[in-house]
């Protein structure tokens, strides 16, 4: 039996980041929250989650700055990172995919269940610590 995957919220809305953990605990994944870069960052290194769900607007580092250093460090370089944002205009949405975001989601266009499903078409099929070989 495979480890539920480890998916990481950070997000600074406390109602949103709350119904987007239950919303995964439904569907049997592991989750950590965070509600600040810095926090976010701690969790990145003690939780190793298979996926991060990120937000662009946070209280000091914005999303953006995160996934560069995501994006930046071998150990995390790999893990897929799909950014959630309030806006969703062109620029942002090309600067997110130029950074290394695998997906890019405009919140008030998706319900929990969409969410959910666009996390399990970013997680490898088997969590039983194979490495996709690129």
């Amino acid at each position: 039996m495979s480890m539920a995957p480890k998916i990481l919220i950070i997000e600074d809305e406390p109602s949103l980041l709350k119904a987007m953990e239950e919303a995964l605990l439904v569907h049997d994944f592991q989750v950590a929250t965070a509600v600040d870069a810095g926090r976010g960052m701690e969790q990145v290194q003690e939780f190793k989650p298979d996926l991060i769900l990120l937000d662009i607007i946070l209280p000091g580092k914005n999303g953006f700055e995160i996934l560069k250093e995501l994006k930046s460090s071998p150990e995390y370089a790999k893990i897929p990172v799909i950014i959630m944002s309030n806006l969703g205009d062109e620029e942002e949405i090309n600067q997110s995919m130029s950074l290394g975001a695998a997906d890019y989601l405009v919140k008030a266009e998706y319900d929990l269940n969409e969410i959910v499903n666009r996390i399990k078409k970013y997680l490898p099929q088997s969590h039983a610590g194979i490495q996709k070989q690129d």
